[in-house]
């Protein structure tokens, strides 16, 4: 035994002598055992010696890449992704056929020698020196494994590859180093199956588990006597021995691997025959990796679960940290996925959009009260063939998160924004203006939250169609969508109050650009992603409560620990009873107003339709008090056409409208997703409505002017300004937000 200092260590002179031998050894191999021993004296220099029986903890346990597995809200499978393709699997469940051919074929006397096989190196000393050359190497099976552990932590980096293969005397003497401290620490048994769960055997399989499901179809523990000697052969060169592109080869190499284990008397001579006999029988698994894989097209949704680990500090302070969490993976993700509310949006999103259609639509929905993302889906399908029309892009999401950069502009979908704003402030749903088909408002007389002018020039608003003049109230000017009524209703309630409110509701989130401070806002000339419009109308749903977008329930790692996910953050953005009238009028979008095509006949529901300038931009976004969802229709390559004259999913529209076309791919998603046994209503609540024109017009007591019209553009209490009509020549609208852009 040898002899040790207090505290079970070698002495310095033992550590000295030991690392000696280790450096002789190294020269030698590195040089095709042709170096003389001294030559390899230098090597133990002041320093070198010191930390000699230090080893990294990954040698002990390697953090070895595995695949990740991606599982819905029920514990369903989602998808699998992995940097490489590998699943750790115990000894106990690695064929002991599969245990002897390696051993046998890469280091016979595994289990007799210890850290260095000094016969193997004498052996390859006197073959090389007979070749002249260097025919045969001496590694033994443990430091291949300190070498592997190496590349493995090199990932796909070429540079720190290549710094952990670099044929230099400096890393053979440091492999030779760890080598002996992994035998005095871990054992043949522990070296033998780290070994064999993070060796390559070609075809991007990473560790006997996944090269048995590779080429086999089959688990590790299953392996035959002749699949195994195959494996086996592998390892010294995966791509010359790969079975699937050389099976001559292959077979050569197998029984090359089951004649050594004969000699090593592994196996029987009988058995090794026997084995060569046979044909090798492939059943090839092909390896499904990527959110490419996903389950019931939920690509897009896998991606954005996948950003959200890279981006989010929660799994790393820094990028790199993060990257190395996902690359190492293992990870078991359990998701806010709703398989039922997916399957629904995948129907939805096709049902009226073709894959080739020159516009696509994306749908995406939000469970109100928890901000959880129960489904993404889209007219393209998830991939990179551009040919068959699939696309990564997420239209749902900012880019940050794999979407777009821009967003999309909301149109007539943020008149409820201003709706709310307005009754925040006081001011009634009966609050009602009068107005022809067109009018101009002077942007001075809207204030920033700054305090300065919006600006100094005349905005002109005008209405979706000719015939949209006369007098409305909060309700009605909802159904019908009139932009003149919002212009004036934000003049009223204030346009740093309107902004503030879409602040409330998550307009900035995704897209990370303020709200910009513009009279147009209350018409939808504003950019956000059906993601951000979604949880937003999922404030109404929820009362008045914001909750910020989520998708992950859990996450354990490989080892069984569970790693702390984010959780939505919910704010009050408005009052419960502004939340409560904003449903009720809603609810008349869906009746007998723009949206009555996706109103849903066995359930409280609310939405608005909106459409933005040309009609490049379609939206129907909705709700019920358990489910918010968002869809919209639009170009999503290069420059946003127009969609007037156009066929869509197989059907010509002259115009495409929020209603006539989001709003019904609304209503298949919200009826496939929602449960028919439960039904929700929203909180009841007495919403006054204004005067009808006709009654207006009529004496009332204490008018010494009997028949007396109303001062036009005269709200329908003293509350409001006196803004006057506009009778404006046909075709003169100006600035984003205008006619024809901001229709139902």
């Amino acid at each position: 035994m040898a002899k040790k200092r207090s505290g079970g260590g070698l002495t310095g002179t033992q550590q000295a002598a030991k690392f000696l031998g280790v450096s002789v050894l190294s020269g030698a191999v590195l040089a095709g055992i042709a170096l003389p021993a001294a030559g390899a004296l230098g090597l133990a220099a002041k320093g070198t010696v010191e930390g000699f029986d230090e080893i990294p903890s990954n040698l002990k346990t390697p953090p070895l890449s595995q695949r990740t597995t991606i599982l819905d809200s029920e514990g369903g499978h989602l998808a699998t992704v992995y940097s490489r393709d590998r699943k750790v699997v115990p000894l106990a469940k690695i064929s002991p056929y599969m245990q002897k051919a390696i051993v046998a074929i890469e280091d016979s006397r595994f289990y007799e020698h210890g850290a260095i096989d000094l016969k193997g190196v004498l052996r390859a000393i006197n073959r090389n020196a007979q070749s002249g050359g260097v025919s045969e190497g001496a590694s033994t099976l443990t430091q291949q494994y300190v070498k592997n552990v190496f590349v493995e932590e090199a990932g796909d980096d070429p540079e720190k590859v290549a710094e952990a293969t670099q044929q230099t005397i400096g890393r053979k003497v440091r492999e030779l180093k760890y080598a002996i401290q992994v035998e005095e620490e871990l054992g043949k048994n522990k070296i033998l199956e780290n070994y064999l769960n993070i060796t390559f055997f070609g075809q991007q399989a990473y560790g006997i588990e996944a090269a048995a499901q590779r080429y086999f179809s089959k688990p590790a523990a299953d392996l035959k006597l002749e699949e195994a000697a195959m494996m086996a052969g592998l390892v010294q060169s995966p791509s010359r021995y790969d079975p699937i592109n050389d099976l001559e080869e292959a077979t050569k190499r197998r029984n090359v691997v089951l004649q050594r284990m004969a000699e090593v008397k592994n196996i029987s001579q009988a058995e090794a025959d026997k084995a060569k006999a046979a044909p090798i029988r492939l059943k090839v698994k092909t390896p499904k990796n990527g959110c490419i894989t996903a389950v019931d097209g939920a690509g897009f949704f896998c991606d954005y679960v996948r950003k959200t680990i890279l981006n989010d500090p929660a799994f790393g302070k820094t990028v790199e940290e993060r990257q190395k969490l996902w690359n190492l993976g293992g990870l078991t993700v359990r998701t806010t996925l709703d398989p039922r509310a997916q399957e629904a949006a995948n129907e939805a999103a096709v049902a009226h959009v073709n894959e080739d259609d020159k516009v696509a639509a994306s749908v995406v929905q939000v469970q109100p009260g928890t901000g959880k993302v129960l489904s993404m889906g889209q007219s393209r399908p998830y991939g990179l063939d551009q040919k068959q029309h699939q696309t990564t892009l997420n239209l749902a999401v900012g880019s940050k998160m794999g979407g777009t950069t821009y967003g999309f502009q909301v149109g007539s979908t943020f008149k409820p924004i201003t709706a709310a704003a307005a009754l925040e402030k006081g001011l009634s749903p009966a609050q009602s203006f009068s107005s022809g088909y067109e009018i101009t408002i002077p942007e001075n007389s809207f204030t920033r939250c700054d305090g300065k002018p919006a600006g100094y020039a005349d905005w002109k608003v005008g209405n979706e169609l000719k015939s949209e003049t006369g007098t409305w109230d909060m309700t009605s000017a909802l159904g019908k969508s009139i932009n003149t009524y919002f212009a004036k209703l934000e003049q009223m309630a204030g346009l740093c109050e309107t902004v503030r409110m879409a602040k409330n509701v998550g307009y900035e989130r995704e897209l990370g650009k303020q709200v910009k401070e513009s009279p147009s806002i209350t018409l939808g000339a504003i950019e956000a992603t059906p993601l951000d419009m979604a949880a937003g109308y999922a404030t109404f749903a929820n009362r008045g409560t914001y909750c910020t977008p989520i998708v992950l329930e859990s996450i354990k790692t490989a080892d069984g620990k569970q790693l702390k996910v984010p959780q939505t953050e919910c704010s009050r953005a408005m009052s419960e009873r502004t939340a409560d009238t904003i449903n009720q009028m809603l609810k008349g979008v869906v009746e007998d107003g723009t949206g009555t095509k996706a109103g849903l006949s066995d359930r409280d529901n609310a939405g608005k339709t909106g459409t933005t300038n040309d009609r490049k931009d379609a939206w129907f976004v909705g709700y019920t008090p358990n489910l918010s969802t968002a869809v919209w229709v639009g170009d999503d390559v290069g420059e946003k056409q127009s969609m007037f004259d156009i066929t869509i999913g197989g059907e010509y529209y002259p115009k495409v409208c929020g209603g006539c076309l989001p709003g019904p791919i609304w209503k298949i998603a919200m009826t496939g997703a929602l449960d028919a046994s439960e039904t929700p209503q929203f909180a009841p609540v007495s919403v006054p409505r204004g005067e009808k024109p006709e009654e207006k017009d009529k004496p009332k007591p204490g008018d010494n002017k009997p028949g007396k019209p109303q001062k036009p553009g005269k709200p329908g209490n003293d509350d409001g300004p006196d803004l006057p009509d506009f009778d404006l020549p046909e075709g003169i609208i100006g600035g984003p937000g205008g006619r024809g852009g901001n229709g139902p």
